[in-house]
């Protein structure tokens, strides 16, 4: 199976931007989900948990391009009904082979959701 695709959505500077409703989270399927032409430093996600929470992982990325990619995996874990904010992100450490971000989701976090927002440049 596939990795579930999680748009990303975009903050505009000197704007607003919709509160966006989020991918499902597709925890324990083995798969996790997938930010395809990543931008790692411009890359924050929100974890929103539904009843039952667990650990998040921004899998590290292939050497090359991600050189730093022996500092492994990161892992946050989520409450039970919480929200969390992680990132941005250091592509030399977590950028795939083919540009994109890889993310899992544990087991037990049960009806979440997952949004990525691309911080934008000052211009």
């Amino acid at each position: 199976m596939a990795r579930t695709a999680v748009p990303y959505s975009s903050l505009l500077p000197n704007a607003d931007v919709a509160d966006p409703a989020g991918t499902a989270t597709n925890a324990g399927t083995g798969n996790g989900h997938t930010i395809a032409k990543a931008v790692p430093e411009l890359t924050v996600l929100r974890l929103v948990a539904g009843a039952t929470g667990g650990n998040v992982t921004i899998k590290a990325g292939q050497n090359p391009p991600a050189i730093a990619s022996a500092m492994g995996d990161l892992v946050i874990a989520v409450g039970n009904n919480a929200t969390r904010w992680i990132g941005p992100f250091e592509s030399g450490r977590f950028l795939q082979a083919d540009g994109s971000l890889l993310v899992d989701i544990a087991g037990g976090f049960v009806a979440g959701t997952i949004s990525a927002f691309k911080i934008p440049r000052n211009t």
